[in-house]
């Protein structure tokens, strides 16, 4: 079984090519986004850790933007809470997809978080920075300085970059970017 990192910045489409890939994909975000809803166990010791900050379960997105840009350490601390079981979710994942040629990883910050195996490949998804930022403002919960504060965390894309073994120019063109995944299909299956 080949592994594949998707990285990347912030909007910068890591989600839309792991999908172009046609495997199986772990989407770290979509994981976080169901542990908030459904782990009660999670959000008692979140509350915790941070009681000033959380109502009533399930963990609601807008008292969790406020708890991360009110202090510099509260988004480590819900991290430190977080990853580990994100981790265990992905250790689920690859284990059940055991038999499939290839996994897309889709984790924002999995070099950050040493996720990465000697025979990963890593891909690298460039976009310029005026698109990415201009795809930015079209979300709906567009908040500068929360995407600012999760910025902080990430390596920059130059690290990122080096560290990879592939990097996809994205033009935000279905077109070039089915072809970007099909180059590297060929290189790597």
């Amino acid at each position: 079984m080949i592994r594949i990192a998707l990285v990347g910045d912030i909007g910068s489409g890591k989600s839309y090519f792991a999908k172009l890939f046609g495997y199986p994909v772990f989407n770290a975000d979509s994981v976080v986004a169901e542990i908030y809803k459904k782990n009660k166990r999670i959000f008692h010791k979140i509350k915790k850790k941070l009681p000033t900050f959380f109502s009533s379960f399930p963990l609601k997105k807008e008292e969790l933007i406020k708890c991360i840009l009110a202090n510099k350490t509260n988004l480590r601390k819900i991290t430190k809470i977080i990853h580990p079981l994100v981790r265990k979710q992905m250790e689920i994942f690859i284990k059940r997809n055991k038999n499939k040629r290839l996994l897309i990883l889709d984790i924002p910050l999995f070099l950050e978080n040493k996720l990465n195996k000697k025979n990963d490949l890593i891909i690298f998804i460039q976009s310029p920075s005026k698109k990415i930022n201009k795809r930015l403002l079209k979300r709906v919960n567009y908040n500068k300085r929360l995407i600012d504060k999760f910025r902080e965390v990430q390596w920059s894309s130059q690290k990122k970059k080096k560290k990879s073994h592939f990097v996809i120019k994205n033009y935000f063109e279905r077109k070039k970017a089915i072809n970007s995944v099909n180059i590297i299909l060929k290189k790597v299956l």
